[in-house]
């Protein structure tokens, strides 16, 4: 094939690498093969194969084309290349591995190669191997280049040590605005909307990154206005012109031109997150042109307000304008399992184009704890354990499906292997905002200045909705609690969200709705209770958890009992 030289082949490659076209560059592989070139010696013909399969995301064909390269002739910048397409495409664990090889074949590690793997530690939240890292960065001098700064702190933030992330800080010669991102992130997490507010204002300069993690820290705690509130601050202040225009326009149900198609799309995102979904469809509506993250957008709003059925209404419609991505199928894979057709949902997922991520697992094992699936759920746990070790919500997940099933044998050795091996369970918090300020509990907290009367008033909603029809669920309890029934529904009956809603009962006035935030998924019997409470106390009770909102009222959930 004379037309195809080394040269041109090299650049046929490099484009499709570019660009992400992986059927035409496979398409080029294969004419390389067939025509002999790729059988000549040519290291940079091979190297750039590896380049074009890891930077489209073909990491097996990638790691295999890279241990064909001799290893005299690989440098650096493709064990880099390779480390950082790992943690990209969510191959975690093998970033990790790879790491661990580079040091003892002695590569070269530079700033580039500590940031990824310091990434690849945060998104697992690997306490552990952050603290390897955070050794070899201090040996090798990588604490004075600001970047990597940034990524420890994001490992210890993302682990819950705030105070090692403030004395990283400080150290800093040069605060980025990332920097302070990066604090702001961790403050907000671990020590409250107050707090962190105090980091946000002493901020000498902000993004749209810092706007977004104060507005969506109110928004994840309900706290609609205060969001509203700051986002009106931060389009005054960023001089976002554009975004008012938008939003007349949408108002006024005037047409939204193309170019403002990102901007529509997070309004659609926001009012869907503020809990009004009616004014999210609107703006969805009235948008002129969307592509698939605005269909995505809408169709995560729908879910997390627990309208599945109007999600696989509009499907039909979505693939008629756009082409469905990876997260379309996740949406799908959710309302299947929702229905409980786990088999279907699970042979879905095995037909999707790409090997599935953490998320589509995460949503298939969430079905399976709700219609107890047992098995599947133990075949995709492995593979969420290989992707996110460090992960213990899927631990704790599977030690409810066990306690649930009566296998205490087993709950009891999950929990102690989480023990040996260092892993923490993010304790629950629940937030209320009541009276101008926040209030936050934790499981059998007494710490409240008002604590007597919080624990007067749990006692007298317990009596009442037992008297409606509320058994404690013991069966899913899986805290270390000794003793007999009594103590295991104590224990129950002490959760964060309870406790935050008996103050709110206190605060507010009567069939005030109350807003709490939970950092975590909401147990079933803390559903359970919720539902009579709404009914017994005709109260409207909104719960922000982990996965969605709650919107408790007249006796009934709006998730239809399925988060």
């Amino acid at each position: 094939m004379k037309w195809l030289s080394y040269q041109k082949a090299r650049l046929l490659l490099r484009q499709c690498a570019h660009h992400s076209f992986l059927r035409p560059g496979k398409e080029l592989h294969a004419v390389l093969t067939t025509s002999g070139l790729k059988k000549a010696p040519n290291s940079y013909l091979s190297n750039s194969l590896f380049q074009f399969y890891a930077a489209s995301g073909d990491m097996c064909t990638a790691q295999k084309l890279f241990d064909e390269i001799p290893l005299s002739e690989k440098d650096n910048v493709d064990w880099t290349t390779l480390l950082s397409s790992f943690s990209r495409y969510g191959f975690l664990v093998d970033s990790m591995k790879l790491f661990v090889e580079m040091r003892r074949k002695r590569i070269e590690i530079d700033d580039v190669s500590v940031v990824c793997l310091f990434g690849v530690c945060a998104k697992l939240e690997d306490l552990g191997f952050g603290v390897q890292g955070h050794g070899v960065a201090v040996k090798m001098g990588f604490l004075t280049c600001v970047k990597v700064c940034n990524a420890l702190m994001d490992v210890y933030g993302k682990c819950g040590f705030v105070s090692e992330v403030k004395r990283i800080f400080e150290a800093l010669d040069e605060k980025s605005v990332v920097s302070w991102t990066v604090v702001l992130d961790t403050v907000v997490k671990w020590d409250g909307l107050e707090r962190g507010r105090e980091v946000f204002d002493e901020m000498p300069e902000r993004n749209v990154v810092t706007w977004t993690v104060m507005v969506a820290g109110y928004l994840g705690a309900g706290f609609t206005d205060e969001a509203l509130d700051l986002l009106a601050e931060m389009v005054f202040k960023c001089r976002w012109v554009h975004v008012y225009a938008l939003k007349k326009a949408m108002m006024m149900g005037e047409e939204v031109n193309y170019d403002t198609v990102m901007v529509g799309t997070a309004l659609v995102d926001m009012y869907a997150k503020c809990g009004n979904i009616d004014s999210s469809m609107k703006v969805f509506r009235l948008m002129h042109k969307r592509n698939v993250v605005t269909w995505n957008a809408m169709f995560s709003g729908l879910a997390m307000h627990g309208k599945g059925r109007m999600v696989i209404d509009m499907f039909s419609e979505m693939v008629r304008e756009v082409k469905p991505d990876d997260l379309t199928f996740t949406a799908v894979l959710n309302l299947l399992g929702r229905a409980g057709r786990i088999e279907e949902a699970e042979n879905l997922m095995r037909e999707m184009h790409v090997p599935p991520n953490e998320v589509v697992l995460g949503s298939l094992l969430g079905s399976c704890s709700v219609h107890g699936k047992l098995e599947t759920a133990e075949r995709i746990k492995r593979e969420l354990v290989q992707m996110s070790p460090g992960n213990t919500e899927y631990q704790v997940l599977m030690s409810n499906m066990y306690a649930a099933e009566g296998r205490n044998d087993i709950v009891d050795r999950l929990r102690g292997r989480m023990r040996n091996r260092g892993i923490r369970k993010t304790p629950g918090m629940s937030s209320i905002h009541a009276n101008g300020s926040v209030h936050r509990f934790s499981s059998g907290d007494r710490s409240h200045p008002r604590t007597k009367e919080i624990y007067s008033k749990l006692n007298e909603v317990i009596e009442r909705i037992r008297s409606a029809g509320y058994v404690p669920d013991v069966a899913g309890l899986v805290s270390p609690c000794e003793g007999d029934l009594e103590n295991k529904e104590q224990a129950l009956c002490c959760h964060s969200e309870k406790l935050a809603v008996c103050f709110g009962l206190l605060e507010t006035k009567p069939r005030t709705p109350l807003h709490v935030f939970k950092n975590l998924r909401i147990c079933k019997d803390c559903h359970a209770a919720m539902k009579i409470v709404s009914k017994v106390y005709d109260r409207e009770i909104i719960i922000r958890d982990r996965n969605r909102f709650h919107q408790f009222k007249d006796g009934s959930c709006s998730c239809s009992d399925y988060w």
